[in-house]
């Protein structure tokens, strides 16, 4: 097994595009450039070494006084982690770690397709996620 896991399956849970009104799209797409990208990993084990990690990506305004669009994904991969790799730290870092970096580039990609095909084509590429800095910024010191 590559890296200690091997995935079994990958693909989107959950797509959401919300955009109230004409008032929202016109707001969102003048200021799209502004939305912040939020990131949460969530993971749970199945069985026989197999885990579930979900990774959402919400992409939205923080001021919420206006109308504005919200873009959420829920990207889903389901991996089995090598029988030999028992010590927590080592599974907590492949799900929070390895395993994002891997597929993160294709729930990219699909997130910002979607967002460019629902009419906001001036959108950016995101800034690349540094996983292993996340990680390392939510360890105990």
């Amino acid at each position: 097994m590559k890296n200690g896991y091997e995935i079994l399956a990958e693909f989107a849970k959950d797509i959401s595009h919300e955009t109230p009104d004409i008032e929202a799209y016109l707001r969102t797409k003048e200021n799209i450039a502004n939305y912040k990208l939020n990131l949460d990993i969530k993971s749970r084990p199945l069985k026989n070494e197999i885990i579930e990690v979900n990774i959402v990506l919400k992409l939205q305004e923080n001021n919420l006084e206006e109308k504005r669009s919200n873009f959420e994904i829920t990207y889903t991969v389901v991996a089995r982690v090598d029988k030999g790799i028992t010590e927590k730290k080592k599974i907590e870092k492949i799900v929070l770690v390895t395993l994002p970096n891997e597929v993160y580039p294709r729930l990219e990609d699909l997130f910002i397709s979607s967002i460019k095909k629902s009419g906001f084509t001036n959108i950016n590429v995101f800034k690349k996620v540094d996983f292993e800095k996340l990680y390392q910024a939510n360890q105990p010191k």
